[in-house]
């Protein structure tokens, strides 16, 4: 579809049923809400590397967390941090902060991170 026509999308596969690809296939035909399908693939493939560009849940750094169960969780950490850096840019107060966020963060992933 281009403009205001219609667009159809078909999909054909042998992948069998209750296989991951068949899922992923099934969750794309279930919806048209891309917010949706992000969601379901979060489910299915986890996070990757949420510090870098890694995708599939490869080099997840998260080990307790899940970006889908504990979004509430992650998000009032956010704005602390967000106040806390605010407060004191460098961590001066905070050494052993400063000293994990230093070890966990190298140049690639504080780029990534500035990136926003």
């Amino acid at each position: 579809g281009r403009g205001t026509a219609a667009g159809i999308c078909l999909l054909v596969t042998e992948a069998l049923e209750g296989s991951p690809a068949r899922e992923r296939l099934d969750a794309v035909a279930s919806t048209t809400d891309g917010f949706k399908l992000a969601e379901l693939d979060l489910e299915q493939r986890r996070e990757g590397d949420v510090l870098g560009a890694a995708q599939s849940g490869r080099r997840s750094h998260l080990r307790l967390l899940s970006l889908l169960r504990d979004a509430d969780l992650i998000r009032d950490a956010r704005a602390e941090a967000i106040e806390l850096v605010s407060e004191d840019p460098e961590l001066a107060r905070h050494p052993a902060l400063a000293a994990s966020v230093a070890a966990l963060v190298d140049a690639e992933r504080a780029e990534y991170l500035e990136k926003g």
